[in-house]
């Protein structure tokens, strides 16, 4: 009787060890599972972070309302060789003036450029452009045509014949009137004591795109390796495709286009040229431009042109360029140079 019963004690205990071993093993599994399914989960967000990165736009910011500052450049080739501060510009327009030299104007848009110049003197058709991209425009001294547009146009402008924002580097082996140079700091500093507006709800120029615009998948592209853009006997512009890091950099008759602080070439990722008409108008030659209306020409990027066409409505309206089918063009992601160029012209592309 009593081995009986310690046979089934036995028993129980057996059968409550291999109970509390099944318990053990399904609370362990259970415990594993939760542990796998949440690494599991973790890796899961970890990859949709890598495959999903956000895209935003690198040459201005969409989300800023600041206005655009616009600085009439000195290109006179005493000034040219200490240009200073034009890489920061988002975007670069030049226009022949009287002599067959260009003037060009630089357009800034929340920029801290400690150096900008040399300014030169402002010219009526650059008041167009200031107007299209709603810019305050900086320029040193006028022509007679523009100082009455700036008056009549009720342009905002900060002139260094009256206003402080600019110095004199007499330093450079210059003349004089090839020596005027500002700040974004001065000139914001001079803002500060004029009643102008300094933030814009006016759409960009240019419809960036934050993805590659590959004109080479277009069936009129060419190759543009090198770009040769003349303007005159006195001044031809020029570029050269550079394929790795994917942006042009600027010659100016041969010579390669640099900064004078930084040493570096300029470079843009994006060129337009267009071809505008252009005349004298007095016996020392300063121009006028024919650029309200329509007209033809390229935009170049990543190695590639394609023909474009422009219209201009009226003085303030911003310039729309199209593709030949009519659909307005997206610009890659980077600094741009308008080069309107005298019709008689001709752009080459190789």
């Amino acid at each position: 009787m009593d081995f009986i019963l310690n046979r089934s004690k036995a028993q129980k205990i057996i059968i409550l060890i291999i109970f509390l071993l099944l318990l053990g093993t399904l609370v362990y599994f259970s415990f594993f599972n939760k542990k796998e399914e949440q690494k599991n989960s973790d890796k899961e967000e970890q990859e949709e972070e890598v495959i999903e990165p956000i895209k935003k736009l690198q040459i201005i910011d969409e989300k800023s309302d600041s206005r655009t500052i616009a600085v009439m450049i000195n290109n006179h080739n005493q000034a040219r060789p200490n240009h200073a501060g034009l890489q920061d510009a988002y975007i670069m327009y030049e226009v022949i003036v009287e002599g067959g030299i260009t003037r060009m104007m630089a357009l800034y848009k929340d920029a801290s450029t400690a150096k900008i110049g040399s300014v030169r003197s402002s010219r009526p058709y650059f008041l167009d452009y200031a107007l299209e991209n709603d810019a305050i425009y900086v320029h040193f001294g006028y022509s007679d045509q523009a100082k009455a547009d700036i008056a009549s146009l009720n342009i905002n402008n900060i002139n260094g014949l009256s206003d402080s924002a600019f110095w004199r580097d007499t330093t450079l082996n210059v003349n004089y009137e090839h020596t005027a140079y500002t700040s974004i700091e001065k000139i914001k500093s001079v803002l500060s004591s004029k009643n102008y507006k300094t933030t814009s709800d006016k759409d960009t120029l240019l419809n960036y795109s934050i993805d590659v615009v590959d004109l080479s998948l277009k069936s009129d592209a060419v190759l543009a390796n090198t770009v040769t853009i003349p303007y005159s006997n006195y001044m031809t512009v020029s570029y050269t495709y550079d394929s790795v890091n994917q942006y042009y950099l600027r010659f100016a008759n041969s010579v390669a286009h640099t900064d004078a602080i930084t040493n570096n070439q300029y470079h843009f990722k994006n060129i337009i040229v267009i071809n505008v008409e252009n005349y004298s108008v007095d016996s020392y030659g300063r121009q006028a431009l024919n650029n309200v209306g329509t007209g033809t020409g390229y935009y170049i990027t990543n190695g590639y042109a394609v023909p474009i066409t422009w219209e201009k409505t009226s003085r303030a309206s911003q310039t729309v360029y199209k593709y030949v089918s009519g659909e307005e063009i997206d610009v890659n992601d980077g600094n741009t140079f308008i080069q309107i160029q005298p019709i008689k012209e001709v752009t080459t592309l190789q």
